[in-house]
């Protein structure tokens, strides 16, 4: 066999290549993907080279061509896997709740768990999704659009006149809330931050009535006086 090539010339491979290379498990799967998922957010998806990928993990980059043909595949384990646990994470949380409030609360703590402990998930999602395979983008929309639904039929038994269409725009929108962990979490302790989410989401989701104001053609007010 040849050599394999190092640096930037080793990023883009074949996803084709994908089952001649032997995944890793466990522990060590964890590491790189973790790993890869800091330098992704951190630097972006194209200012990461296999060979920065392997010494975040003690390894050089030609040695992860045993687990990964290429950059773009290990990228697409990264956002794959995630999708993955989100989706078995809210199958399991639904089905152990005795009611829709209780796996209302469960899908919010386990969505906000995430948020908070795996905030660079978030970001590379955000960023780097296009450059995905077309196999791998298909494969994380589908999960995503499976994990929608899982909170999308909890909210039809908690707002039963309500469409399906306005419940899914629900959903989105209290996941872009719950995501902006990357941004938002600065000046709060963990715990006062998974309180606040866990408050704000329940309110979104739940879709209370407008606050009231006291003259309608208030909502029409200017923020500031006209030069």
């Amino acid at each position: 066999m040849g050599t394999r090539p190092s640096g930037r010339a080793t990023d883009e491979r074949s996803s084709g290549q994908r089952s001649t290379s032997q995944r890793p498990t466990g522990e060590r799967r964890t590491a790189i993907l973790g790993a890869a998922a800091r330098l992704f957010a951190a630097r972006g998806y194209r200012g990461v080279t296999i060979d920065d990928l392997g010494r975040a993990v003690g390894t050089t980059g030609p040695a992860l061509y045993r687990h990964f043909p290429g950059k773009e595949a290990l990228l697409g384990e990264v956002l794959v896997d995630i999708s993955e646990r989100l989706a078995r994470r809210g199958r399991e949380l639904v089905a152990g709740a005795d009611g829709p409030e209780t796996a209302l609360e469960a899908l919010l703590r386990g969505h906000i768990e995430f948020s908070l402990d795996e905030p660079d998930l978030i970001t590379v999602h955000d960023r780097e999704l296009g450059n995905l395979t077309d196999q791998d983008r298909r494969r994380v929309r589908r999960l995503q659009r499976g994990y929608v639904e899982e909170w999308v039929n909890v909210l039809v038994e908690l707002r039963p006149r309500d469409s399906h269409a306005t419940l899914r725009a629900s959903v989105h929108a209290a996941f872009g809330l719950l995501n902006s962990t990357p941004h938002s979490r600065r000046a709060l302790s963990r715990d006062e931050m998974a309180e606040l989410l866990l408050r704000m989401g329940s309110a979104a989701l739940l879709a209370g009535d407008p606050v009231p104001t006291r003259d309608k053609a208030a909502l029409n007010v200017p923020l500031a006086p006209h030069g």
